[in-house]
């Protein structure tokens, strides 16, 4: 009896030591920011897993301050999708902002889509860089003209 009462304690206590996966489709999150972007928020459009990269998991930006010389503004103010490693959005989310189970736009998606194809091909990869980081990278990039980067 007592090594049935032992097997069954050890089997919930492997239940509650397993890691909880906090993000879905839909939630926004507050995130580490650049100084001038403090509102700026943080979409889950898409989650995958990758046996060459982990965990993937594809976000949409809003409330961005980039500089953006195409733009009438004179700023780009969301970034439609950016693949970035499960570990990297550990390190810049801050605090869940909201849980709106909604599912992405055409647009979001259609830069997955791109995405997927070229990283299919071996083309392209993901962000493993704090967000505030590729936002940075990302502006300077376009600044330059230079959209290879």
């Amino acid at each position: 009896m007592k090594l049935y009462t032992l097997i069954a304690i050890l089997f919930l206590l492997s239940f509650s030591c397993t890691k909880k996966d906090p993000y879905r489709v839909g939630q926004q999150w507050n995130y580490k920011t650049r100084p001038t972007e403090k509102s700026s928020i943080l979409t889950i459009l898409k989650i995958e897993e990758y046996p060459e990269t982990g965990k993937v998991i594809h976000i949409s930006i809003s409330g961005l301050k980039m500089k953006n010389p195409a733009s009438p503004t004179g700023y780009a103010e969301t970034l439609t999708h950016i693949p970035i490693s499960e570990e990297a959005l550990d390190k810049s989310v801050t605090s869940l902002k909201n849980e709106t189970g909604k599912k992405p736009d055409s647009l979001e998606m259609g830069g997955y889509s791109y995405w997927k194809k070229e990283f299919d091909k071996g083309d392209a990869g993901i962000f493993t860089i704090p967000i505030s980081e590729i936002v940075g990278a990302m502006e300077k990039s376009i600044v330059a003209g230079d959209y290879t980067q």
